[in-house]
């Protein structure tokens, strides 16, 4: 998939998204300065959340308490959102810098105001995964969507997959694990796995919940090529995703090592380049393990091998030197080489 000029997928090092999310607070300022250092960090996405709570929520959110939060789920997204006039400005500023900003609209009203915002793709969060007609709704703008998977099961995603399908639309799968923060003990590495083999058609990736990087570099190596984590510019703020979220160290940690795992991964089995020089003295040639005469037929208690590599017989073709007839006398310790040998 393509998200602006962005390509994603398995022959592309992984995309590294820092999700600002609502803990700039409902502040714009503290939300640039989230943008600003994850821009030095060598970010490349940006993901916001945009809440319009009328249409999000009914009443009876005000009477629902997260387990993250000590006010309700209403208070807390009416005291986190955005105007949409700063939204509009985090969006510039985040493009200003060179980096793409998509968000997460968490009702009709708020994916039609992104529409107007000419985002690049739709990210949609667990919360909404199973939520057909806002899913179908977001599918049929034509754009690409990210879509975690946290709280569902390889079946309850089916129907949801299928309206991605249906609409035509690029689409990633994201493993998640809806708890802030996530244990290793309920954290599901091989989701990764699994989501790419029930659904062939998408990208995969890893959104993350946990506390540390482990959880997301593991994941790379089992083939996720997107992974999203909260940010934040210190953990020292107040907020209910502040405790799962990294720093600006953290994210250039996540993307640099995320790389890294990715080029290993992808890289065949095989002697390379740099490693000549060592294999030259770390295998083994076949010696004499004893003074024989010329004429002598070697058995295989005659010969042994040993370092280096240096000489013309390696070790694994030991084997072909047992039942051979010496034509020279050799010394023990002293490399055979196939000229001092008859033929079979």
């Amino acid at each position: 998939m393509k998200i602006a000029h962005r390509e994603i997928g398995p022959t592309h090092p992984p995309l590294v998204i820092a999700e600002i999310g609502i803990n700039h607070g409902g502040d714009l300022a503290v939300a640039k300065e989230m943008v600003r250092l994850a821009a030095g960090a060598g970010c490349e996405m940006i993901k916001h959340q945009t809440h319009i709570v009328e249409d999000e929520m009914t009443d009876e959110a005000k009477q629902i308490f997260p387990p993250n939060a000590d006010v309700s789920i209403w208070d807390v997204m009416a005291q986190c959102a955005l105007s949409r006039d700063d939204e509009v400005e985090l969006k510039r500023y985040t493009e200003e810098l060179g980096m793409i900003w998509i968000s997460t609209p968490f009702s009709r009203a708020a994916a039609d105001f992104l529409e107007e915002l000419e985002v690049p793709a739709y990210k949609i969060g667990s919360g909404e995964a199973d939520n057909l007609p806002l899913i179908r709704h977001i599918a049929r703008k034509g754009k690409p969507v990210i879509l975690s998977t946290g709280m569902q099961t390889i079946e309850t995603m089916r129907a949801s997959v299928q309206v991605l399908e249906d609409a035509g639309v690029d689409y990633a799968l994201l493993e998640c694990t809806n708890l802030y923060p996530s244990p290793a003990e309920i954290v599901s590495l091989k989701g990764v796995t699994e989501l790419k083999r029930a659904f062939p058609n998408a990208v995969v990736g890893f959104s993350d919940h946990s506390i540390g990087p482990e959880m997301a570099l593991a994941s790379v190596a089992l083939g996720a090529c997107i992974l999203e984590r909260h940010y934040t510019d210190t953990r020292y703020r107040k907020g209910p995703d502040i405790s799962c979220s990294m720093d600006p160290a953290e994210l250039r940690f996540l993307i640099d090592r995320s790389r890294e795992i990715w080029i290993a991964a992808n890289n065949d089995k095989k002697r390379t380049g740099p490693e000549e020089d060592v294999y030259r003295f770390a295998r083994a040639s076949v010696v004499a393990d004893a003074d024989l005469p010329s004429g002598h037929v070697i058995r295989e208690q005659d010969i042994w091998a040993r370092r280096p590599g240096s000489g013309e017989i390696p070790g694994y073709e030991f084997d072909k030197v047992v039942g051979r007839t010496l034509k020279v006398a050799v010394k023990h310790n002293q490399q055979l080489k196939w000229s001092n040998l008859s033929d079979a």
